[in-house]
């Protein structure tokens, strides 16, 4: 905050103005019932003194400004100090040569003046000490406000580099071997080598056109899924079945971009890889109490040594789950006999379910 929060606003404006009128009235009744003062002196007072001290408190915006108590509290009470003793004698001053003129040298008002001195001297050190408390508090809690956004921008930039790292981490292992059966098809089989290079050109189109898009509607994701699923049965023939049974009003529904495609590679990889029976890939997809619940499952055939992967398939999709929707319980995973499924559950608005 650079510039006096009173002024930085009508409403700023108006609500000082209402205090010092509302301050003035009662310092006026104070003068003519408790201190028995003329009514032409009161408002002579009133007026001179109020208005002075409030066109003083403007400027107390300034030292609170440029003396913090954070770097050197010692220093800043000392120039508070003087400052409020400064500040205090200018306005006495002022007040008192200003509205003994107006009156006319009277003597009565002469005599009322040095009567109430010391009081007006502690209401002068009272004054500045609260108002400029009140403006380090307001400096307090916009620099608060200010580190705050501050925090929550970096932290949303942080979360932003976390899911574009955790999106990009698509495994090498199918780049290379879609390269790897191309290479060997080219030989003994060109038509399905150049089928194979226009779907992985098609798959990887989709994968740099969608960098910065965060969700898409979960037709465009199965679109996606379908091609990797073509590349890959290019690779493996007969030797795996996609089934899918989705709802319609499932289709619209937004779910984050890639999330399905690591699930499908695990089931190629960790399946039909390492098996030599037939495994079916089957989708299944609902809405159920405000989520999208997706479940992918497979058989597989238990061998003695599994292969062990890198780890971050599915791994990666319970992290992004959390970073964009906050829950960690959004990714369930169920292994039972020859049959292993995984189940997802993305938060869906009122619009997706209408």
């Amino acid at each position: 905050m650079k510039g006096n929060p009173v002024l930085v606003s009508s409403r700023g404006i108006i609500l000082y103005l209402t205090f010092w009128f509302v301050f003035t009235i009662i310092y006026f009744f104070l003068l003519i019932f408790n201190l028995g003062l003329d009514y032409r002196l009161a408002v002579t007072d009133s007026l001179v003194f109020n208005i002075l001290l409030m066109g003083i408190g403007f400027s107390l915006w300034y030292p609170a400004r440029f003396i913090p108590f954070e770097e050197n509290t010692g220093k800043a009470i000392v120039s508070h100090s003087v400052g409020a003793v400064l500040m205090t004698s200018i306005w006495i001053a002022a007040g008192y040569f200003i509205s003994i003129n107006i009156v006319s040298a009277n003597e009565i008002y002469r005599n009322f003046f040095w009567n109430t001195l010391t009081w007006r001297i502690l209401l002068g050190l009272m004054f500045y000490v609260v108002i400029s408390l009140f403006y380090y508090i307001i400096i307090y809690y916009s620099n608060l406000q200010e580190r705050l956004l501050s925090e929550t921008e970096l932290k949303n930039l942080v979360t932003q580099a976390e899911l574009r790292s955790l999106k990009f981490q698509i495994n090498p292992h199918f780049i290379f071997n879609s390269l790897n059966s191309m290479s060997a098809l080219t030989a003994i089989n060109p038509e399905k080598a150049r089928m194979m290079i226009l779907k992985l050109a098609e798959f990887l189109r989709f994968t740099l056109v969608n960098n910065d898009t965060q969700k898409n509607k979960l037709r465009d994701e199965l679109k996606n899924i379908k091609l990797y699923l073509e590349i890959e049965k290019i690779r493996f023939e007969d030797k795996f079945d996609y089934v899918e049974e989705i709802q319609n009003e499932c289709l619209e529904a937004e779910v984050p971009n890639m999330i399905l495609q690591p699930i499908f590679e695990n089931a190629i990889k960790h399946a039909v890889y390492e098996t030599l029976d037939k495994i079916q890939i089957r989708m299944f997809c609902s809405i159920q109490d405000n989520f999208l619940r997706i479940s992918v499952k497979n058989n597989f055939e238990e061998t003695p040594k599994k292969k062990s992967g890198a780890g971050v398939g599915l791994k990666n999709i319970e992290n992004r789950l959390k970073l964009i929707y906050g829950p960690g319980d959004l990714l369930k995973i169920n292994k039972d006999k020859d049959v292993f499924e995984v189940i997802l559950y993305i938060p869906v608005s009122s619009q997706t379910k209408k």
